[in-house]
């Protein structure tokens, strides 16, 4: 099975149960109804990213369905908990894109974004053999993968929350989610 389609989605659940907090997390993505099979970071060649409405209408409940997602959970009042995952597609659509997820505390949505879209674009910039800097910033990488003429769009989602303040179990979800 490769992909033909993919689509991003995010959620948050609170619950006193931490499985219930991560199914009221799917819940909010919309992705609740299926049977998830998370898989690696691979972005199939001429894998079309499409919205998430559109993507929802071709998956039926039940249906075993591949994704990649990150996770970050948390029974701490007030604790700042983040679920990114980026995507770094290339020029040539008949090469591979790269995917990543990112799970992280103490990091806004922002910040754990970008972290998740860097580290796609990184990946994918390597099998090009692109050169650049690892300690630069990732706006001066950006611009040095972009400008090699390999990398045609990087993006992120990412879901951000607070550990609800009386302790109940926190669950953020982002999710890259295929279709066949």
């Amino acid at each position: 099975m490769v992909p033909r389609k993919a689509f991003m989605t995010k959620g948050v659940g609170v619950h006193k149960d931490k499985l219930a907090s991560f199914e009221l997390a799917l819940r909010e993505a919309g992705i609740e109804k299926y049977n998830l099979v998370t898989v690696s970071s691979i972005l199939p060649p001429n894998c079309k990213v499409i919205s998430k409405e559109q993507g929802l209408k071709e998956l039926k409940p039940g249906a075993i369905v591949h994704c990649v997602l990150a996770k970050s959970q948390t029974d701490e009042p007030y604790r700042t908990l983040a679920a990114a995952i980026g995507n770094a597609i290339p020029v040539n659509e008949d090469n591979y894109g790269y995917i990543s997820e990112h799970h992280s505390f103490g990091e806004d949505e922002k910040a754990a974004g970008e972290y998740a879209e860097d580290l796609a674009a990184t990946m994918l910039a390597t099998t090009f053999g692109i050169e650049f800097d690892v300690d630069s910033a990732w706006h001066e990488r950006e611009d040095v993968y972009k400008a090699s003429g390999h990398i045609i769009d990087t993006t992120h989602i990412c879901q951000c929350a607070k550990g609800d303040k009386s302790g109940k179990w926190t669950t953020v979800v982002a999710a890259m989610v295929f279709v066949e």
